[in-house]
């Protein structure tokens, strides 16, 4: 059967945001106090966690809030910088098109996703954006229970290792993207349900869509 609803996260995911957030981290680092990210740094962070990132450079965890705050503004100054994946949109819209539900669980505001979505945004039936970093689960929850969809018809899509914790966590199914901040290999380590190498699979994954893909 098709799933019923899809949770989308957003950086990385839908938007192609890791070329600003490699020019931005370290005026965010000297801001805060944490070690700055060096280029031979940055592919060894894309296989570990969030929790093995926050360690290896030495991020306190009580400033997080305020780091995140900080991203968040940052994002929005941004904005116009940040844009959608080729092919994002036509697999949103094709998903929507087919009846499944369409919800972005962020750690950004829900000003500077939809900002980012664009027209997309439209599409969308439920948002749950804040700053927290852990707190993927209990977001997925909420958006589930707003929904109305029981747990084995939703999938939640992301690019980051906590994406899929989050997922297995509250007990749905998971897709994995392979253009976004966490390297393949370290996500394809946890198993995902679904691993994506092109935008173009998802809709075909998600709706069933045998043979689909996208024209952008």
């Amino acid at each position: 059967m098709p799933f019923s609803l899809a949770i989308f996260d957003l950086d990385g995911t839908l938007v192609d945001s890791f070329p600003w957030f490699l020019r931005t981290i370290n005026d965010v680092a000297d801001r805060f106090g944490f070690r700055r990210v060096r280029d031979e740094d940055v592919e060894g962070l894309r296989h570990a966690s969030t929790r093995e990132i926050l360690s290896r450079l030495e991020v306190p965890v009580w400033k997080l809030p305020a780091i995140a705050r900080y991203a968040r503004r940052l994002k929005g100054e941004a904005a116009g910088e940040i844009s959608l994946f080729a092919g994002a949109e036509a697999m949103l819209r094709t998903l929507a098109d087919s009846g499944v539900q369409l919800a972005l669980v962020s750690s950004d505001s829900e000003a500077n996703a939809k900002t980012k979505l664009g027209e997309a945004a439209a599409l969308f039936s439920h948002f749950d954006c804040s700053a927290s970093v852990f707190g993927k689960p209990a977001k997925f929850r909420r958006v589930i229970r707003r929904a109305g969809v029981e747990a084995g018809k939703v999938i939640a899509i992301g690019d980051e290792v906590r994406d899929i914790e989050a997922a297995r966590a509250v007990g749905i199914s998971c897709g994995a993207v392979s253009w976004g901040y966490a390297a393949p290999a370290a996500l394809q380590a946890l198993a995902p349900d679904h691993m994506f190498a092109q935008m173009d699979e998802i809709a075909g994954v998600v709706c069933r869509l045998v043979g689909w893909v996208s024209e952008a």
